[in-house]
């Protein structure tokens, strides 16, 4: 058993000798037996011990945990909280709230300790009972595959990796083990009790399955064994889907280019929206199939518009041809568009410039009305310059930011008016940018709505002589 582990060590778990390893020991079979291996096979260990004060005897089992690591010479590190008050705070189940506060805990004290893993004892037995208690609730491939002998990046470190080498071995294995090196291991009475649901497959469903198939346990294990490695070619596929799909990311958010993604085949679109949402929130875990498929058909339907709020404190905002994953609380880039700097009319002299946030520079230049410059006007695309006759508008322009009721008479309407609100939503504006996007005027009327339309006043025709140029960029 000892080579065995062993080469889990190296090969499986990738376990650097040169650090020590953070063992998180409850006191039971499997991190004792654990922390006995580890020992034989000369690896340094800290013991980590957790109290979750669910049950009275906890704490003179933390006391025999601490007794342990002294006797085997080890350093030991410890807390405890009260895990029933942080479920009910945080909305979580007791099993939820333990294993979230328990982890936080190990890679608390993994990174103040420097060590180069954490470690804990799940067994070949856990692993089957979480592929069927995520079979059960409705799981991808990503719940099917069960635990990783090594997991890193994780929910709790992007560098040091959680590592769980007692996957490759029974329970049974662990208990002969135990017995023949005569080891004191605690057995916590709360395993018996099937109001968990881990324990109700442990102790009633699993053993009633296997009265029908008596090798349910060992085929659970392969089918994960088998999903897990073929999963890392699909993960190879996301990643190179992602460079393709997300466009910008930053702080709480993403951002999905809508076109290439619906490209895609449904079930990489499906990977690469749950990877998106474990991105912006590490060890999520109740992100559904329902989730997913509502978040998918928000982002294809050309009738939804606005944004959705998807699980988590994540939401999906449409703006043109992306649409923004991100949290509540994110700031989301503004720099792609032109915005005020502030609420104060900005006087725009000619010649001259401005400078606008995040850099734009809104200039003004006059020419003279040649067949080259009547020629660029013709040909031009860019909504961000314009022309106008400068005979036609006041020496000085005004830029300010949008008002409530303003409106415009752009080109081509004949004099008809248009709410300024009307035109960014025709033209598909991004909302979040509509109220700072700045507007220039000559005196109180609007002659240009940059990236838009300009106004009929100004307007070019054959006997304009002196021409205004304006570009923004």
């Amino acid at each position: 058993m000892l080579a065995r582990m062993s080469d889990v060590l190296h090969n499986y778990c990738q376990i650097d000798s040169a650090l020590p390893v953070l063992l998180g020991v409850s006191g039971g079979p499997d991190s004792v037996c654990l922390l006995d291996m580890l020992s034989h096979l000369g690896y340094r260990v800290v013991v980590g011990h957790f109290n979750h004060r669910l049950r009275d005897e906890a704490f003179d089992e933390a006391r025999r945990v601490e007794e342990l690591a002294a006797q085997m010479q080890v350093p030991f590190v410890s807390d405890s909280q009260d895990v029933a008050s942080y479920a009910r705070l945080k909305g979580l189940s007791i099993e939820e709230a333990a294993r979230e506060l328990r982890y936080g805990f190990l890679f608390k004290q993994a990174e103040k300790l420097q060590v180069g893993s954490v470690m804990v004892g799940h067994t070949a037995d856990d692993q089957v009972e979480t592929v069927l208690m995520h079979l059960l609730r409705g799981a991808g491939l990503d719940g099917l595959k069960g635990m990783a002998y090594r997991s890193l990046p994780n929910p709790w470190s992007q560098k040091i990796p959680l590592v769980r080498p007692l996957l490759a071995f029974w329970r049974q294995e662990i208990l002969d083990y135990i017995d023949a090196r005569e080891l004191q291991a605690t057995i916590d009475a709360s395993n018996l009790d099937t109001t968990y649901f881990r324990n109700r497959l442990r102790n009633e469903v699993i053993p009633y399955l296997e009265k029908i198939q008596p090798q349910l346990r060992q085929l659970l294990w392969r089918t994960a064994d088998i999903i897990r490695h073929e999963n890392l070619l699909l993960d190879g596929l996301v990643e190179q889907a992602w460079s393709e799909c997300v466009t910008q990311q930053g702080y709480g958010y993403l951002a999905l280019h809508v076109a290439s993604m619906q490209g895609l085949p449904l079930a990489m679109r499906r990977r690469l929206l749950r990877t998106a949402i474990n991105n912006l929130r590490p060890g999520l875990r109740d992100v559904g199939f329902d989730i997913i498929e509502r978040g998918l058909a928000f982002i294809a339907s050309p009738q939804t518009k606005g944004q959705y709020s998807l699980v988590g404190g994540l939401v999906l905002l449409k703006e043109e041809e992306i649409v923004w994953l991100s949290s509540w609380e994110a700031a989301l880039p503004t720099a792609s568009w032109p915005k005020m700097p502030g609420s104060q009319v900005i006087e725009l002299h000619i010649p001259g410039r401005i400078t606008l946030a995040d850099g734009w520079l809104l200039q003004a230049v006059e020419v003279v009305a040649s067949s080259q410059v009547r020629e660029a006007i013709e040909s031009n695309s860019d909504p961000f310059q314009a022309w106008f006759d400068a005979d036609a508008l006041p020496e000085i322009l005004q830029v300010r930011s949008r008002r409530p009721g303003d409106r415009f008479k752009p080109l081509g309407m004949q004099g008809h008016s248009l709410k300024v609100s009307d035109l960014m939503v025709n033209l598909k504006v991004p909302q979040r940018a509509r109220a700072g996007w700045p507007l220039v005027c000559a005196g109180e009327e609007i002659i240009w709505v940059p990236g838009c339309r300009q106004a009929q006043r100004g307007q070019v025709h054959g006997d304009s002589q002196r021409l205004l140029h304006l570009k923004l960029g």
